[in-house]
């Protein structure tokens, strides 16, 4: 490995596509018999690994899960992880670059913290299936000699969609999630007033609750610091104003709240791993 200061190799998409370009958006890579990455590691990709049939363990950010018969298993870009994975595995990946999968993460739906703490999915014979197509349809289109990336793009969105239509019905604390008053209250209360208010004392007066206690709920309910969920919704509008507005940045960062550019991009680069004119 040699003195690596990190102490996870990164790999990169391109070193897992021998013969593609270097502009590489997605991957789609077939799984068939043993597999292991003994060394943790983590990669700037998004993952999404389909099992048809699985057998054997995957550990992602240090969690052990079961590989199993009809699953999904998410990968996050800067998560780590390592499988050891039987040989009668029958898999399929979708690598998602970094740059698609910021614009891919609104069609999960649900904050990428939720998924993270639930990476593996059990799915239904049918719902397999619907996945199984749609994978499909990407290699196929992934093959062509003219690749349209357009809709390649659009077809992993709808995955996504597929994504958070199935963990809707899988997860307990889902309903903790979306019932807690204090939790969606709080998300409104994000949603209404995240341009110009970033302290969580202001909030938790809103609930006519203390900051100390509304943290502890989040922690509890979400696993995320109430600071965090209000920055993840000021990320999200920053992304969707830089893919989808005709905005500068300049007008961005104004209409955020923040300083100045500076202060801006850094906080957009330590989210993102990338400035906001890269994303843009």
């Amino acid at each position: 490995m040699g003195h690596h200061t990190d102490h996870f190799p990164i790999l990169g998409i391109q070193e897992f596509s021998e013969n593609q370009l270097q502009g590489c958006h997605l991957l789609f890579n077939e799984l068939h018999g043993e597999r292991s990455i003994d060394e943790p590691h983590k990669h700037d990709f998004f993952i999404i690994n389909l099992f048809e049939h699985g057998k054997g363990s995957h550990t992602i950010d240090f969690t052990e899960y079961e590989v199993g018969n009809s699953q999904i298993h998410l990968v996050f870009p800067d998560q780590v992880h390592q499988w050891v994975i039987e040989k009668e595995t029958v898999g399929y990946q979708l690598m998602i670059s970094r740059d698609w999968f910021e614009s891919f993460l609104p069609s999960l739906r649900f904050s990428a913290s939720y998924y993270q703490s639930h990476p593996v999915i059990n799915l239904s014979k049918e719902t397999f299936g619907t996945f199984l197509y749609e994978f499909q349809a990407i290699q196929k289109e992934v093959g062509e000699e003219h690749v349209f990336w357009e809709v390649i793009q659009k077809r992993s969105e709808l995955i996504g969609l597929l994504v958070s239509k199935s963990v809707e019905g899988t997860f307990k604390d889902f309903e903790m999630y979306h019932s807690n008053p204090i939790i969606s209250k709080f998300l409104q209360l994000i949603d209404e007033h995240f341009r110009t208010e970033r302290s969580v004392s202001f909030y938790a007066e809103k609930l006519n609750i203390s900051a100390n206690y509304l943290n502890i709920v989040c922690k509890k309910n979400l696993n995320a610091s109430a600071s965090s969920l209000v920055q993840d919704r000021i990320l999200l509008e920053a992304k969707r104003l830089l893919k989808v507005s005709e905005m500068s940045v300049k007008d961005i960062v104004y209409d955020l709240g923040f300083y100045d550019h500076a202060s801006f991009s850094k906080f957009f680069k330590a989210q993102t791993g990338m400035t906001p004119s890269q994303f843009k």
